[in-house]
């Protein structure tokens, strides 16, 4: 019986969740419920003088709002720093590592002759081979050794990855790595290993930019006598340009796309099929994309991030979200909405109410919740609503003249509803040989302060008698 997949989602604590590495975590969640396995959480903060707590934080609600979730207590990388060292120690026992006193001034002086020769800049393994002389020596002048790891020095390192392929490494580009620094702190390379080791990892799903790492981290593993995990390494997401994403292009925190009015479901569909295809299909319900979404579906070249095609599959859900799905989606967001200062201020019982009775003709023409909000300003807009300028050119053009003489036939309603507000202004048209968009344009005008809508006589219904009245009133003047 094979081992139970287990993924891990590792960030580093040192900004927002970005969108791509958003992306990672919703292909290892994917790949774990699609395996029966676990995902994992781990915060690799051991960088402690960039980890912030307010970076932890983000990155945990940013999963939770995706709906990513994991399995177990998270892990903080920082906590294991005695586990690392001792596993470094068993390395120096076998001989795995070894003692390197290489002062910075003679790194530098690699650097630049690697620099000045065309070369990669490699540390040259002065101190791989050196005796207990020369370590008591250095240590006698005060110097403070790394460890390094006594990598293969010929040969080459295979990485059979999952989604690039059979990749080959001669092992002389690869040279022996810092496990541990001086002052006794372990290295991303050797934290990593030890911890996914320890953890159980089968499968290490992260960016291409990882691809090298594979093979450093490959001799680690050796170096222990473990086995290295499956490896798959995803295509970086670049702009619409080709270029490497950049926050022109969108490489902005996933809290960024919350606040720009995304929804998470369609924000995780977008991110699902940015560089992953199940044949045609477009969108996928979460059942759906657990049952389809595999490995070799993953392209090997770099996804193209696309603000119009987010957008469109915004709308797609927008419209496919049942009225009060949406109403709680927009009230979750709106401590978050850059178009949500005038619900956030006047949010009541009474609002919601109001807003849950426009959102079927809302929801139609917004494609995110900053449209909605935009569109439905007009339902917490303080009187005298102000005019944008189209509204207030139908207004100036005759449309005070419409308000005037239809204020009276609307005041004399009896019941007040979308039948009887259209039923009243339809004749009015008729009788003073009118069209209907000159009168229902003036109304517009005067109940939202713009000339685009959702229907107008669903605008007098959800506004109610009082507040309708008043708002015709005052540009009717």
């Amino acid at each position: 019986m094979s081992a139970p997949v287990i993924t891990r989602f590792a960030p580093s604590p040192t900004g927002f969740l970005h969108i791509g590495g958003g992306r990672t975590a919703l292909f290892n969640w994917l790949y774990a419920k699609k395996t029966g396995g676990v995902m994992a959480l781990r915060i690799e903060d051991t960088d402690r003088e960039r980890s912030t707590q307010a970076a932890i934080e983000a990155i945990i609600d940013g999963l939770k709002w995706l709906g990513v979730t994991w399995d177990g207590d998270i892990v903080y990388q920082a906590a294991r720093a005695e586990r690392h060292a001792s596993a470094v120690r068993e390395l120096l026992a076998k001989g795995a590592a070894y003692l390197c006193y290489a002062t910075p001034a003679e790194l530098d002086e690699m650097r630049e002759s690697a620099r000045r020769e065309g070369r990669p800049p490699r540390y040259d393994g002065r101190w791989r081979d050196r005796s207990d002389a020369d370590r008591a020596a250095a240590e006698a002048k005060g110097l403070k050794p790394v460890v390094r790891l006594r990598a293969p020095q010929e040969g080459e390192t295979v990485v059979e990855d999952r989604v690039q392929g059979r990749v080959v490494f001669p092992n002389k580009d690869l040279d022996d790595l810092v496990l541990l620094r001086s002052d006794g702190s372990p290295t991303y390379m050797l934290a990593v290993v030890v911890d996914d080791h320890d953890m159980g990892a089968t499968h290490v799903i992260r960016g291409d930019d990882h691809l090298t790492n594979a093979a450093r981290q490959t001799h680690i593993y050796n170096a222990f006598g473990w086995t290295p995990p499956s490896f798959a390494h995803i295509p970086l997401i670049h702009g619409p340009d080709g270029a490497k994403l950049s926050k022109r292009h969108g490489a902005l925190g996933v809290d960024a796309y919350r606040a720009m009015g995304y929804l998470p479901k369609a924000l995780r569909n977008y991110l699902l099929r940015l560089g992953w295809s199940h044949g045609d299909q477009e969108f996928f319900t979460e059942a759906e994309a657990i049952a389809a979404f595999d490995l070799s579906g993953i392209g090997r070249s770099p996804a193209r991030f696309d603000y119009v095609k987010l957008e469109n599959v915004n709308g797609h859900y927008m419209r496919a979200t049942p009225d009060d799905e949406l109403l709680a989606e927009f009230e979750r967001a709106l401590p978050w909405l850059e178009k949500g200062a005038g619900f956030r201020a006047a949010w009541s019982p009474e609002v919601r109410g109001k807003l849950a009775a426009a959102m079927p003709g809302l929801k139609e023409r917004a494609k995110t919740l900053n449209e909605l909000a935009e569109s439905a300003n007009y339902l917490v807009a303080a009187r005298p609503l102000p005019m944008d300028e189209k509204a207030g050119e139908i207004l100036a053009k005759g449309g005070r003249a419409h308000l005037a003489a239809l204020l009276p036939r609307l005041t004399t309603l009896a019941d007040w509803s979308a039948a009887t507000t259209e039923a009243a202004v339809r004749a009015y048209a008729e009788e003073t040989g009118a069209k209907l968009g000159q009168a229902a344009q003036p109304l517009r005008a005067a109940l939202t302060g713009r000339s685009t809508s959702p229907g107008i006589f669903d605008v007098l219904a959800v506004l109610g008698r009082a507040e309708s009245l008043a708002r015709i009133a005052d540009q009717a003047a």
